[in-house]
């Protein structure tokens, strides 16, 4: 619908959209990985450097999008 009303709007907004989903994806990944990885014996925020940005930081969809991005 908002692309009869302004054409050229999605044209602009579609790498925006695309930017916030590889965002996501990604931050998803780095607290995935942290949450239920295999090799994580000890946890600390030393040994994942990525993670220092979700120490004092919460990820709330986490659930959401572990349902569409979950590893097999």
């Amino acid at each position: 619908m908002l692309e009869k009303v302004l054409p050229h709007a999605m044209s602009k907004a579609k790498p925006n959209f695309e930017s916030t989903i590889r965002k996501l994806k990604r931050d998803w990944t780095i607290v995935y990985d942290m949450l239920s990885g295999k090799e994580n014996s000890g946890f600390g925020w030393d040994d994942h450097k990525a993670t220092r940005q979700f120490r004092h930081r919460n990820f709330p969809y986490y659930d959401q999008l572990t349902s569409i991005y979950a590893k097999d």
